[in-house]
């Protein structure tokens, strides 16, 4: 994937595409402190998996994205992300998305899929609410950056990586966050969903993916993965490839 940018108001946001750019594709939301970069091989995996062109683009302040989202950021940053990202798809010509969000990415495309049409939802594993158990791993992240080798291996991958990894970790761990709920915007969300989980995710229980299940108003599958940890696009890709290709295919 080539790396150019998008002009979005006073963001450069840094995106690539894989396959024949078009109105109808996937597109990719990064996880809390991903990027273009961190997908890896998994878009052209996806592309020829699902024969749909796969779009990724990296949010402010993250990969080589400029860092245009000041911080600290606010409890509601993913709020802020979803208003922002109906002009991403605009500019890169996308009119119909299904949406593959990962983490924060996938709570993300829940907030844009309250608010906008999408074709269908793939959800890996998804936020919510806040739960001890996320809460608990971010702060540990927090000691790795502070104390440990974090920052340097996150700055292979991100231009600015104090603003990544700031305004991630800040905002979950504001005392605020703990009343963080998106539960509420899953019922007006009549989209196709594959929802994608680990069942040993350490930023994560079974709860989220209970929750969402219960919440949304159109079709739902489950993807739930034994010994998986926070990202099992990597840990067992065959398995999501398949269920992912599947999942698109019933949409057409």
């Amino acid at each position: 994937m080539t790396a150019r940018f998008l002009q979005i108001g006073p963001h450069r946001l840094e995106y690539a595409w894989q396959g024949e750019p078009g109105p109808r594709a996937l597109v990719l939301l990064h996880e809390g402190l991903g990027c273009v970069g961190l997908w890896r091989d998994f878009p052209r995996k996806l592309a020829d998996a699902t024969g749909l062109p796969v779009f990724a683009y990296s949010r402010a302040n993250y990969g080589r994205s400029l860092p245009t989202a000041p911080l600290p950021r606010p409890v509601r940053y993913m709020h802020d992300e979803a208003l922002l990202l109906p002009e991403v798809l605009s500019a890169a010509g996308i009119s119909e998305a299904v949406l593959f969000g990962h983490s924060d990415g996938a709570s993300i495309a829940i907030l844009h899929a309250a608010a906008h049409a999408v074709r269908g939802l793939v959800l890996e594993a998804p936020h919510v609410f806040a739960e001890d158990l996320s809460l608990a791993s971010i702060a540990k992240a927090r000691e790795a950056y502070e104390l440990g080798d974090l920052r340097k291996r996150l700055s292979r991958w991100h231009e600015h990586v104090d603003a990544a990894f700031w305004g991630w970790n800040g905002p979950w761990l504001h005392p605020g966050f703990r009343g963080w709920n998106l539960t509420g915007c899953l019922p007006s969300i009549r989209a196709p969903a594959l929802l994608v989980q680990g069942e040993a995710d350490e930023y994560g229980t079974l709860a989220q993916v209970e929750a969402v299940r219960r919440g949304l108003r159109g079709r739902v599958e489950t993807l739930a993965l034994p010994g998986v940890g926070h990202a099992p696009h990597r840990d067992r890709e065959a398995e999501v490839l398949e269920a992912t290709a599947r999942f698109v295919r019933s949409l057409a």
